[in-house]
C-alpha cells in the first residue's frame, strides 16, 4: 500500500488551510494504512482448510495412511497460514462488513483521540480514511451536525472512496476537502479567526 509522500501531505495540509479560513469547523484529516492488522484472519482460513483436506484427499486420491493424512493436513496448515498472511491475500479473505466495521471503529476513536470533540462551539470535522479497507468517513461534532445531515456528505464520501479505490488518495483528500470546504462555508461561515487543532495530516 503506497503511503503519501511529504510532498502530498503537505498538497493537504494546505487545503485545510485554505478550508478553515472560510470556516469556523476545525478540520482534521485522518490516513491510516489498514484499520487493523487482522492477524487471526490467516490462521481462521488455514485452520478450516486443513480441516478439510483429509476429507478432500481421501475423495480423490483414496488409500493414504493416517499418518500421511495427518502430515498433509500439518503441511496445509503452515503454507496457507504464510499465503494468507500476505497483505492483499487477508484483505480478500475479509467480508466488508467486517472491513468497514474495524475502519468505522478507528474512525472514532481518532475523533476522540484528535481532540475534535474538545473545539471551541463543537465545530470539529474529521475526515478519515483507511486504505486497505477502501473506507472513508467524514466525523462531525454536534456543532456541525446541528446545521448539515449525514446525507449532506454522501457525495463527498462517495466520490473519495472512488478515487481510495484508484489509488489516487492524495487527490481524493484535496478534492474531499475543497467540496467539504464549499458546505462547511455555507452553514458554518468564518466569524473569528482560530486555528484550535494541527492542519497537518494524522499518519498512521
Amino acid at each position: 500500500m503506497a503511503l503519501l509522500t511529504h510532498a502530498q501531505q503537505r498538497q493537504v495540509e494546505e487545503a485545510v488551510t485554505r478550508a478553515e479560513q472560510h470556516t469556523d469547523a476545525e478540520i482534521v484529516t485522518v490516513l491510516a494504512p489498514r484499520a487493523d492488522d487482522y492477524s487471526y484472519i490467516p490462521l481462521l482460513w488455514a485452520s478450516l482448510i486443513a480441516l478439510l483436506v483429509p476429507a478432500l484427499a481421501h475423495f480423490f486420491i483414496g488409500g493414504i495412511q493416517i499418518y500421511s493424512l495427518l502430515m498433509l493436513q500439518w503441511a496445509s496448515f503452515v503454507f496457507l497460514s504464510l499465503i494468507f498472511r500476505i497483505p492483499a491475500i487477508t484483505t480478500r479473505l475479509i467480508p466488508p462488513r467486517v472491513r468497514h466495521w474495524r475502519a468505522s471503529n478507528l474512525a472514532r476513536r481518532q475523533f476522540l483521540e484528535q481532540k475534535l470533540h474538545h473545539t471551541q462551539d463543537r465545530t470539529g470535522v474529521l475526515i478519515f480514511v483507511s486504505e486497505a479497507e477502501r473506507y472513508v468517513e467524514i466525523l462531525v461534532d454536534e456543532g456541525i451536525s446541528r446545521h448539515l445531515d449525514d446525507s449532506d456528505w454522501g457525495s463527498i464520501v462517495s466520490d473519495f472512496t472512488r478515487r481510495v479505490g484508484l489509488g489516487h488518495t492524495a487527490e481524493g483528500f484535496i478534492a474531499c476537502i475543497e467540496a467539504s470546504a464549499q458546505l462547511l462555508a455555507q452553514h458554518i461561515p468564518k466569524t473569528q479567526p482560530r486555528n484550535q487543532l494541527p492542519n497537518r495530516l494524522v499518519m498512521l
